[in-house]
């Protein structure tokens, strides 16, 4: 259970890194601003932390058996299977988020529009599948640290969770695509 638990921190201090990110990304992006001290340690920090959150969680569930039979209900275990199915997705979508502007660039030079675009389907499907992560484990790490009981609040707090990540979906990938399309094919 201490594991379970330190893993719940990890997430929650990956989260808060993550929104830091997100939030200084968008204000960038928007404001055509680029401070690469900035941008370095905000991704540095948030790919530390998701990766030690993600070593431990894989821990976690291939070492101590916890939760891994998803086929005996699936009707309950659909949260669970989302959130192991976007964690799984985020890291090959995180190398290509790494290389986005470079790749969209050298796309955009060559007239190669078909992988452009495709390269910001994938950058959407990147917002997406982190987005979704979150939104289906905010709860869980609340849960496992004791801060909730109540399984009214938990849906209630759900439902907001899920209508704050929707908005930061919508958001991020506007203003993020908004303005890569203003750089590379405006």
């Amino acid at each position: 259970m201490k594991l379970k638990k330190l893993n719940a921190i990890l997430s929650l201090a990956t989260l808060a890194s993550l929104l830091v990110h997100l939030i200084y990304s968008v204000y960038a992006y928007l404001r055509f601003y680029y401070n690469p001290v900035l941008t370095k340690t905000f991704s540095l920090i948030v790919m530390v932390l998701t990766c030690l959150h993600a070593v431990l969680g894989m821990g976690i569930v291939f070492l101590s058996g916890d939760g891994s039979r998803l086929s005996d209900y699936p009707k309950q275990n659909v949260r669970t299977i989302l959130q192991r199915v976007s964690a799984a997705l985020i890291f090959p979508l995180l190398f290509l988020h790494t290389k986005t502007f470079d790749l969209l660039r050298g796309f955009a030079e060559k007239g190669a529009w078909f992988p452009f675009y495709l390269m910001i389907f994938v950058e959407v499907c990147f917002f997406g599948t982190i987005i979704l992560h979150v939104a289906v484990s905010i709860t869980r790490a609340f849960i496992t640290l004791g801060w909730l009981q109540s399984e009214k609040t938990m849906r209630i707090l759900d439902k907001v969770i899920l209508v704050i990540c929707a908005l930061a979906f919508i958001v991020s990938a506007v203003a993020i695509i908004k303005t890569q399309l203003a750089m590379f094919a405006g």
